[in-house]
């Protein structure tokens, strides 16, 4: 593989995902809310929208971290890449507890897939000149 630590990096993002779909799945026992309602208790609905938000964040991530990859290197990209899926998770762990506390996290993986975006445009035109 060319890229194995930027496929580590992904790995991480994705269980990140799985994680907090799991916690959605325990919060619907816990508060009692069934399948297919999406709404009820407000700690249901914390976890619900923060799985949602990833599910909503991963498709701004993962094309660049790989585009990021092929045109700066595996090691910086898996860097940049680990760093989201620890904010990520400290986004779902943060929103879950208390929807006011997900700002930093929010903060901090917006600016990860800023950079990444940033990065893979200029790698690409770097490619043309």
């Amino acid at each position: 593989m060319m890229y194995p630590l930027t496929g580590l990096a992904t790995l991480a993002a994705l269980l990140v995902y799985f994680m907090s779909g799991l916690n959605v799945a325990r919060a619907r026992g816990k508060y009692g809310v069934k399948a297919p309602a999406v709404t009820g208790d407000p700690g249901f609905e914390r976890a619900f929208r923060a799985q949602q938000n990833t599910l909503e964040w991963l498709p701004l991530f993962l094309p660049p971290v790989w585009l990021f990859a092929a045109t700066w290197g595996d090691t910086w990209a898996a860097g940049l890449g680990l760093l989201w899926a620890i904010a990520r998770a400290g986004y779902v762990i943060a929103y879950t507890a208390d929807a006011r506390r997900r700002e930093p996290y929010f903060i901090a993986q917006f600016a990860v897939v800023a950079v990444l975006w940033i990065g893979a445009l200029m790698g690409i035109v770097r490619g043309f000149i």
